[in-house]
């Protein structure tokens, strides 16, 4: 099993684009380093990495070996992590990546809750909507909505949001109510990022292409569209719900909903420190209710 220690060396060394930075990082002659990749790259009969005096490139072998092996290595160093996360407190960081309206919506309410368990657990959030790359990005895990593209990620369903729709009580005095689904392009209505549509009763289904004269990419501004009046909603229960408490926004065509919205946790393995399977057990309780 030596060619797992000349793995791990090699994923090191790619990490840091440097013999001499993991040399030095490491405590290990860099001629102890070269030996290590050269006893690897024999092994395999393939050259891993082309070297000269001022950088380091992988080779298209080398590219697909690292891909692989930086999860068998990550995979190990979480192995000895979840061992010693046993013996001490969560006392560390935890770091995510997840949409900002989901952020504000969902997750900062939850907080004081997480913090009163785990008060000495610090959390380091990155809310952005862009792609993460879990193996060269300091995530711990993400959170996006959606339906995900086939990745090596592990996906975790955290929860589903249903839809309907919802306008203001003065864009109703204003404009009415309509009817029935056929009638919305007769209403202004407000685009989150798609113009189509897409809504049953459970007995027949409707799909509309729709204009509009606001269009967004954040919920949290498609839900003050609403409130302002400027037009009806497609809005997930879960966050209308607060709104039609308040009595800012109304239900519209009640008996017509969209069609589930999965939300997901992603992880770049099922094997986790003591801090994420925290988080990951707390939301799942939470969103349970």
């Amino acid at each position: 099993m030596q060619f797992l220690n000349e793995m791990g060396w090699f994923v090191e060394v790619v990490k840091a684009k440097s013999f001499t930075k993991v040399a030095e990082t490491c405590g290990v002659p860099k001629s102890t380093l070269s030996h290590k990749i050269n006893q690897l790259e024999q092994h395999l009969g393939l050259r891993l990495l082309n070297r000269t005096t001022r950088k380091l490139e992988l080779t298209e072998a080398g590219q697909i070996y690292f891909e692989r092996a930086a999860k068998i290595v990550e995979e190990a160093r979480l192995a000895h992590q979840q061992l010693g996360d046993l013996l001490e407190n969560l006392s560390s960081v935890l770091r995510m990546s997840l949409p900002v309206d989901f952020a504000n919506r969902f997750i900062v309410p939850l907080l004081p809750e997480f913090q009163r368990r785990y008060p000495q657990l610090q959390i380091e959030f990155d809310v952005t909507p862009r792609n993460v790359d879990l193996i060269s990005e300091p995530f711990d895990l993400v959170i996006r909505i959606g339906e995900q593209p086939n990745s090596n990620l592990i996906s975790r369903k955290l929860t589903t949001f249903d839809g309907g729709l919802y306008a203001s009580p003065s864009y109703i005095a204003k404009r009415g109510e309509p009817q029935t689904p056929r009638e919305l392009p007769d209403h202004q209505v407000l685009l989150f990022r798609t113009a189509e549509w897409q809504l049953s009763n459970g007995n027949e289904s409707h799909s509309l292409q729709l204009q509009g004269q606001y269009r967004t990419n954040s919920l949290g501004m498609l839900e003050q569209l609403a409130i302002q009046g400027l037009g009806i909603a497609l809005l997930p229960h879960r966050t209308a719900r607060f709104y039609t408490e308040q009595a800012q926004l109304c239900p519209l065509l009640p008996d017509w909903h969209s069609p589930p919205v999965p939300v997901y946790i992603l992880t770049a393995t099922r094997l986790l420190p003591a801090k994420v399977e925290a988080f990951i057990g707390f939301l799942k309780e939470q969103f349970a209710d």
